[in-house]
């Protein structure tokens, strides 16, 4: 609705120009000097309608303005062309359809009556027919300029209703998508939070319960020290940063662990978000924990290298394998831990194992399978 107040003084600046170059083709000769004197106080009532609509500003002045041409042409109409003059009409019911617009009833009504009353005042001091003032055409003026007036500002009362509920609409929508954002944001906390559990202490606790036997606790106590470190953020987290990333050298950075053994080559060194870096990793060092947990070897290869534009992380090893189809869905090891981790970021992740086969799990980035 801020929109159509500020459309208005325009659209009655420019159709109070165009109504007035009529009306001064319609002046006598005699009278032209008049005629050109109020068009140009037209124009600059124009000007300052244009001015008031662009900036937001002198709203008071634009309305004296629309007072003072209305009152001006009104009350020299017997010498521009005489009672009932046309471009005092026009002029009259324009301005007075636009205030509807513009301003409260408070102002607008007021301000309306009065031009009608000058109009009408300044059509008796001409020595118009008495029969004008009754039911001739002044009984026509009166209920026109009423019925349009009337008209505009119930038609800008249903159009603020209408605004109002878009801007309603609006707001729900926004306040769903700003909802729906921050549910993806949480279950994308809780995805990442599941996969470091499982990634750190589950992964712990499975080994203690599979070889509570032959575990070394020295072995144990190191692996819990990191799983405390890695929960409680001491072991760094995601950077809010995503500046470009030396991708082979943090993948380096997990080869070096020593267990297991890994044999890594990379063709060329690679940058990628941070972001996606840390994807990479989180899931090659699952990947390897696999293999020192569960493959039965103590030895990987790790390939690194890129195809067109993507680039690709290889993790291979040459243990007991399994059958990826048969993984209860309920196991977040490889769904949660380094499939999902990657379509994150927005890569891939596939697995290819068989029992006493090997395992080789492939990373892709951007990812398309």
């Amino acid at each position: 609705m801020a929109s159509a107040r500020r459309l208005a003084p325009p659209v009655r600046g420019v159709a109070l120009v165009v109504i007035s170059v009529f009306g001064l083709l319609s002046v006598p000769g005699g009278a032209l000097p008049l005629g050109i004197a109020l068009f140009a106080l037209v124009l600059a009532g124009a000007g300052a309608d244009c001015w008031a609509g662009f900036t937001g500003r002198g709203a008071a002045v634009s309305l004296a303005f629309a007072v003072l041409r209305v009152a001006a042409v009104c009350a020299t109409q017997e010498w521009t062309g005489g009672p009932q003059n046309p471009w005092a009409l026009n002029l009259l019911t324009t301005t007075a359809i636009t205030l509807q617009w513009e301003w409260s009833p408070q102002v607008a009504v007021p301000v309306s009556g009065g031009l009608l009353a000058v109009d009408l005042v300044a059509v008796d001091l001409a020595g118009a027919d008495p029969a004008w003032m009754g039911s001739g055409v002044a009984g026509t003026v009166v209920p026109r300029l009423m019925f349009e007036c009337l008209l505009a500002r119930l038609g800008y009362v249903l159009l603020r209703r209408s605004g109002r509920r878009v801007d309603e609409l609006r707001e729900r929508r926004s306040a769903l998508a700003r909802a729906e954002a921050v549910s993806l944001a949480r279950k994308r906390q809780e995805r990442e939070y599941l996969a470091l559990l499982h990634d750190t202490a589950a992964a712990t606790f499975l080994m203690v319960a599979a070889r509570a036997d032959d575990a070394d606790p020295a072995r144990i106590a190191e692996y819990a020290r990191h799983d405390l470190a890695v929960l409680t953020g001491a072991a760094g987290g995601a950077t809010t940063l995503d500046s470009p990333v030396d991708l082979t050298a943090s993948l380096r950075a997990v080869a070096d662990r020593g267990r297991p053994a890994v044999d890594m080559s990379a063709a060329d060194t690679f940058l990628v978000p941070a972001s996606v870096a840390l994807a990479f990793v989180r899931a090659v060092r699952e990947v390897l924990r696999n293999v020192e947990r569960h493959a039965g070897v103590d030895a990987a290869d790790v390939c690194v290298r890129g195809e067109g534009d993507r680039v690709v992380v290889v993790v291979a090893d040459r243990g007991a394998g399994f059958e990826p189809d048969r993984v209860a869905g309920f196991r977040r090891g490889i769904r949660g831990s380094v499939v999902e981790r990657m379509a994150a970021v927005g890569g891939a992740a596939t697995v290819a194992s068989h029992p006493g086969a090997g395992t080789t799990v492939r990373l892709v980035w951007p990812g398309d399978g």
